[in-house]
């Protein structure tokens, strides 16, 4: 008899199905479902991600009775002043159209947004991010 060498060899990874996470896709997906293993996708997370909140006017002007009754909406000098970062968005885009004069505070408005909000008679005030270190 002559065998496969000395001290376990050719007893390498006969009922293990692959090395390390090779088949979590295939022969191993039961495994993967019973025990909740999070499959990461291929590439590279980005650890400062920047992230904005958007809203557009036409969005803003509909919703304006709804952020009145959450409180996110005050008159001030017959204006109607839309408090955005504190209903949790920090930029104000274009699309749509503005009826009413408002002033808006928000962190950052586009042009054409700031345009339409100035054409109707309101203003845009732009509030200053505290630098995060």
């Amino acid at each position: 008899m002559h065998g496969w060498g000395r001290s376990g060899q050719h007893r390498g990874s006969g009922q293990q199905g692959g090395h390390g996470n090779a088949g979590w896709k295939r022969h191993k997906w039961s495994w993967v479902i019973r025990y909740g293993i999070q499959i990461q996708e291929r590439g590279f997370t980005r650890p400062n991600k920047k992230f904005s909140q958007a809203i557009n006017i036409g969005d803003l002007d509909q919703q304006i009775d709804n952020y009145t009754f959450k409180g996110f909406v005050k008159q001030v000098d017959g204006k109607t002043e839309v408090n955005l970062p504190s209903a949790g968005y920090t930029k104000l885009l274009s699309r749509g159209t503005v009826n009413k004069p408002l002033r808006v505070l928000v962190y950052y408005a586009s042009e054409r947004a700031a345009e339409k909000i100035t054409a109707a008679g309101g203003e845009i005030v732009p509030l200053v991010k505290a630098k995060e270190e």
